[in-house]
């Protein structure tokens, strides 16, 4: 199982993507939203068009990490438009086959974060 701490940066990228791509040809695809660096230590985090496969990737120290999961049955709920930013918690619940479209996030004291 994947453990990504709770300061990762971890975003969604909506739409389908073509699962055949490899890290520079996903890499690229980061590149094309602005404001958004590969190599930044960001996650993010794709899904193909049947949603039925996950790929992740993310840069770590000399290199990127590609991760994948493939269901044998049924699929991730993954909207169709609007990428936007998850925590890992989020990121859990949409690979473990939970719809974000039906929970809903309590009230919850979070800690500022500290700007240097």
């Amino acid at each position: 199982m994947l453990n990504f701490g709770p300061q990762c940066e971890i975003f969604l990228v909506a739409g389908s993507t073509d699962m055949r791509k490899s890290y520079d040809t996903l890499a690229a695809l980061v590149r094309q939203t602005p404001g958004n660096d590969p190599l930044s230590g960001r996650i993010f985090v794709f899904c193909n068009r049947r949603k039925d496969r996950l790929k992740i990737l993310f840069w770590e120290r000399g290199g990127f990490w590609l991760v994948s999961r493939r269901l044998e049955q049924g699929t991730f709920a993954w909207p169709a438009d609007g990428s936007r930013q998850l925590q890992a918690e989020e990121l859990l619940l949409i690979a473990s086959g939970i719809d974000l479209k039906d929970t809903r996030r309590r009230r919850w004291y979070e800690r500022p974060s500290e700007t240097k």
